[in-house]
């Protein structure tokens, strides 16, 4: 089975920052030393890049999960944790990213090096030496670090060429391609040999490049699903003018012209719309009263008209001399992917809560953040416990627990961590 893949969904997990530490300055002859606990390195972010080198979503198909490092917790002595590295996924250019939870369009890769942050690491904790004041010289109580952001993202590839090769199945794009550029595609003598869209660089004559697409071949009702569909389709759609090959020998080759381009409106006007060479090919295999006939019919239609065939190599110069000309001529289409504001990228905010009353004088509260701060609560130092407290209360755990009915002294169990519902929190 071919290993082109253009359409994939993977999970992203930016580092969460490392936590504060509560430490003290302990050295001979240095009385009352004070707080020396260091602060938390900062998670890593994830990034995606676009990359020219590749052209398939491939790698995905066997890691969809990406989770970048956390970073280290502080340590005593003042010392603070490292800063995680970031992690950079690569893509092809083409790509477009969709949040698959909001159904937002969040990146469009249009460029070899672009760089898109998609989730940002979470910022380190502070140690207890940062909340050290004239009035608080001991501090015993840290921060924890900021959490990971998670996302699942669905990646659709749109290939970024030049030309783009259109045709009935077996009209013989394939072997178009195979012999203007260094691509090796599949070729028999059968409908459908290509399955999955191939791409040739072609070198002009002064050196320079362009792209050609050769997509698998449309047929009639391919919006029904018939053949192949339209499955590929969207990667001619960023094509500077399509080549309409069409097979000179068919028994009416007028009337597959016209069903390819009937298809391709159905799938997208402004792809109809693009300029577009036809191609006569197969011209070995009638004779020259037929050739002339079929000739003149679609000058009918498009003066923009070749002959050539992919057996003797007739008529080839005068083909890739019009794709050279047509190629430096015709801008290339402006597609504009509308890109939502993406603020779930940098949105490390999970301070979110809620509540569930266990018994008729205990609740249990919990949440990310909650979670978060019980990791750095020492349950036996009263100091820590007042401000685990006092974090509750500025987050509006007490003012809803008071419209739940709590009373004084109830039970409260945050994070894992017990303490007691007072009036003076609200």
């Amino acid at each position: 089975m071919a290993s082109f893949i253009d359409k994939a969904r993977i999970k992203i997990i930016s580092g969460h920052g490392g936590n504060g530490m509560v430490a003290w300055r302990r050295e001979k002859y240095v009385d009352k030393g004070g707080p020396a606990g260091g602060d938390g390195g900062k998670g890593g972010d994830v990034y995606l890049l676009g990359d020219s080198c590749m052209s398939t979503l491939m790698d995905f198909k066997h890691k969809s999960v990406f989770k970048a490092e956390a970073g280290e917790n502080g340590r005593g002595k003042n010392q603070h944790g490292a800063c995680a590295n970031d992690l950079i996924i690569k893509v092809p250019v083409g790509v477009i990213v969709t949040d698959i939870s909001t159904g937002k369009i969040v990146a469009d890769i249009k460029e070899n090096g672009q760089k898109v942050l998609l989730a940002k690491g979470g910022r380190g904790g502070r140690g207890n030496a940062r909340f050290a004041t004239a009035q608080k010289r001991a501090p015993q109580f840290c921060e924890p670090g900021e959490p990971s952001i998670e996302r699942e993202l669905s990646l659709e590839l749109k290939l970024i060429a030049d030309v783009g090769l259109l045709g009935f199945p077996n009209v013989g794009k394939s072997t178009l391609i195979s012999i203007i550029s260094s691509a090796k595609p599949k070729i028999a003598d059968y409908p459908f040999t290509t399955l999955v869209p191939n791409l040739g660089v072609v070198e002009k004559p002064n050196g320079e490049t362009f792209v050609v697409a050769d997509i698998p071949g449309l047929i009639e009702n391919a919006s029904d699903g018939v053949g192949l569909g339209y499955e590929f389709l969207r990667h001619v759609q960023r094509c500077k003018f399509l080549v309409h090959l069409v097979d000179i020998s068919a028994e009416n080759p007028i009337e597959n012209y016209r069903k390819i381009n009937f298809e391709l409106e159905k799938f997208d006007k402004e792809l109809a719309k693009r300029y577009q060479i036809i191609v006569l090919n197969k011209t070995d295999i009638v004779d020259d009263k037929t050739k002339e006939k079929i000739f003149k019919e679609f000058e009918k239609i498009s003066n923009d008209v070749c002959i050539i065939s992919c057996a003797t190599k007739d008529g080839f110069e005068k083909l890739l001399n019009r794709l050279y000309n047509l190629t430096e001529t015709i801008e290339a289409p402006v597609i504009e992917v509308e890109i939502d504001e993406d603020n779930d990228a940098t949105n490390n905010d999970d301070s979110e809560f809620e509540i569930t009353k266990l018994d008729k004088n205990t609740y249990y509260v919990d949440g990310g953040k909650i979670r978060r701060l019980a990791s750095v609560t020492d349950e036996r130092n009263l100091q820590q416990i007042r401000r685990f407290s006092n974090i509750l209360d500025s987050m509006g755990v007490w003012g809803k627990l008071k419209e739940m009915g709590a009373k004084q002294e109830d039970i409260i169990i945050a994070g894992g961590i017990e303490v007691v519902y007072l009036e003076k929190y609200f």
